[in-house]
């Protein structure tokens, strides 16, 4: 039985981004001894991030620089992310903790590959499970998801001096409205009887001058204290508004 030959649009279009000059060629080099890859490089700022996955590849792969600001990268990685969905995205780290993991996939990764302790086969498998639509995580990263999801969320409504307006339980409730649970729903999950729950409902429309689930839930969406991982620094915003004036099309 002879083997299919390797055709252009069987290849696997990768985009490598890392400020790391020297780095990026050797990866690239490395991935492009693979006759199933097509591989190109960039540097990992946002701007040039988005303008190498314009072409829309199916992987990208960013090399975290310890050098730079983690939050800021996971900002630029989750405006890539809402620009192009589609492209499965790697990031490839030498070292992760929990709160890596969980930023890196709330920032739309769908697999962290940590060179320090893997075999370059290993992360074309990665590249190559990633491609596929599938997620890439160990054991322990697995966890630390788990873990999140397990727990119940948590959204902190700060006033214009950056203080607390409401109770621990009660950034609770709004957290699980955002979400769209109902009463019943948000009792079961906090342990609560539902009478309680619309005591708290109440209180917090109170305090908060809201009348609805509705102006509630638009109330923490935009007066929340924000996940990093999930919002934009200003400096990334400015330098995305300068380069990119109109929002990526979804064509």
């Amino acid at each position: 039985m002879t083997g299919q030959p390797i055709t252009a649009s069987s290849c696997i279009r990768i985009v490598v981004a890392d400020s790391n000059r020297m780095q990026a060629q050797l990866l690239t080099n490395a991935l492009h001894r693979r006759s199933d890859f097509h591989v190109t490089a960039c540097s990992s700022d946002v701007v040039s991030v988005l303008k190498a996955v314009d072409s829309r590849p199916a992987v990208m792969i960013l090399a975290l620089s310890h050098w730079s600001d983690v939050a800021e990268q996971m900002a630029a990685l989750r405006v890539v992310h809402l620009a192009q969905p589609l492209v499965a995205k790697v990031l490839l780290v030498e070292s992760y903790d929990r709160q890596l993991v969980v930023s890196a996939f709330r920032s739309g990764v769908r697999g962290i590959f940590s060179v320090s302790d893997t075999y370059f086969k290993l992360l074309c498998r990665c590249i190559q499970c990633v491609a596929d639509g599938q997620v890439w995580a160990n054991t322990e990263q697995m966890n630390f998801l788990l873990d999140l999801v397990s727990a119940v969320p948590s959204l902190r409504i700060l006033n214009n001096r950056g203080r607390d307006l409401l109770t621990p339980r009660e950034e609770q409730v709004v957290a699980l409205v955002v979400e769209g649970l109902a009463n019943r729903d948000i009792a079961r999950e906090l342990g609560l009887s539902e009478h309680t729950v619309k005591k708290y409902v109440v209180r917090i429309f109170d305090k908060l001058g809201v009348s609805s689930r509705v102006e509630l839930a638009l109330y923490g969406v935009h007066h929340s204290d924000p996940l990093q991982a999930e919002w934009l620094t200003g400096a990334v915003q400015a330098e995305i508004k300068k380069t990119f004036p109109h929002p990526p099309s979804e064509d």
